[in-house]
């Protein structure tokens, strides 16, 4: 049968990478097929490393049929697309997917893929509310990045995974050796890094981003469902109109990690009608001195909560600091809050924007 684990995080760090060590709990196996066998073998070899997932065996894969795309899906395949900077060929419709992060598990879910997904792992947090209910009995790899062994014993035909980053030797495996074994590969384009900068963010490009994922995972008509519903619900929103200025602030305390101006962070505050403080710096995400905030003065912070690095860590880290401690914005306490989950391009963007709106139409000025 399938399970869930409970996630647990700690230390802090980039927005890709919010922990590595190995997963709490062991899993218990998975047979992968008997040709899988000599490859997971020699490559687990060169992809294992000291604080990668847990290698121990993974469970044995349900026994209910997987949801299969529909006829008109299946007609697109083989495919072929351009994913940061690698051509990747997938040549059915994937019925044994590995998501890695949770921005690509959701997304998985929202999609109604549930069945397809052999496992999550590398989660951030709980799964959002509008997917909690498909994705109760997904099995959890690894709470940490997993090994290429690992990913492996699965005998996927596809890793979904949240970041480059995440498919390297001592990672999940790199994308030339997964091919190599018939394991296609594929990283949201907003999390494309390594390979050049990313894409500047807008909701047309998360929505079409969206439907490029539709195509690859083979469920075009229901990734054109779920982008009309998300269109929707932001044509709804009713932006703040007081001109107000926004720090985003992830992490750090030395130093704050904060959303720059080409990102999600910056998608999201736009479409909340919030101006960023950091908008001048051409990246998704930057680092800029305590010193420099308070020279900007920002009306409202934003708050990244997560297990590793709380809300209530940061409204400490802002008071104890002796700049930041005569911010008005610190001194009213005029605080928003976002869930980690949200800052990565997915399907909890626009519920951030609603959320941020809705705080906004609480929050006292003075």
């Amino acid at each position: 049968m399938r399970h869930r684990a409970t996630v647990q995080h700690a230390a802090p760090p980039p927005h890709d990478s919010p922990r590595r060590r190995r997963a709490s709990r062991p899993v218990t196996a998975v047979s992968a097929v008997a040709a899988s066998a000599v490859v997971v073998v020699s490559l687990a070899a060169c992809a294992a490393s000291p604080g990668a997932a847990s290698t121990d065996p993974a469970p044995p894969p349900t026994t209910e049929p997987a949801a299969t795309a529909s006829p008109t899906a299946q007609d697109a395949f083989p495919l072929t697309v351009k994913n940061c900077g690698v051509e990747v060929t997938v040549p059915a419709a994937p019925e044994r997917i590995v998501t890695i992060k949770s921005s690509t598990t959701e997304l998985a879910l929202a999609l109604g893929l549930e069945d397809r997904i052999v496992a999550a792992a590398f989660l951030d947090g709980p799964l959002a509310e509008e997917v909690a209910a498909a994705g109760a009995d997904l099995t959890i790899l690894s709470d940490a990045l997993p090994n290429a062994e690992s990913v492996l014993e699965l005998d996927p035909n596809l890793v979904f995974a949240g970041w480059e980053s995440n498919l390297t030797a001592e990672g999940a495996g790199e994308r030339d050796t997964l091919a190599g074994l018939g394991i296609a590969s594929y990283v949201p384009p907003a999390a494309c890094r390594e390979s050049g900068p990313p894409p500047t963010m807008s909701f047309d490009v998360l929505f079409e981003q969206i439907a490029e994922t539709g195509d690859v995972l083979g469920a075009p008509e229901r990734a054109a469902e779920l982008v009309a519903a998300q269109r929707a619900r932001l044509d709804a929103v009713v932006p703040d109109t007081r001109g107000l200025t926004a720090l985003w602030y992830s992490s750090g305390s030395q130093t704050p990690y904060v959303g720059a101006g080409t990102g999600v962070p910056q998608m999201i505050m736009a479409a909340a009608g919030l101006a960023n403080i950091a908008d001048d710096v051409a990246d998704s995400w930057t680092s800029i001195s305590w010193e420099e905030v308070v020279g900007r003065d920002p009306d409202v912070i934003i708050l990244v909560d997560s297990d590793w690095n709380t809300v209530e860590n940061k409204v400490q880290v802002l008071a104890d600091h002796p700049a930041t401690s005569q911010l008005d914005a610190v001194r009213a306490e005029r605080y928003l809050v976002v869930p980690f989950p949200a800052t990565e391009a997915g399907v909890r963007n626009v519920a951030a924007v609603e959320s941020l709106v809705s705080q906004l139409a609480e929050l006292d000025l003075g």
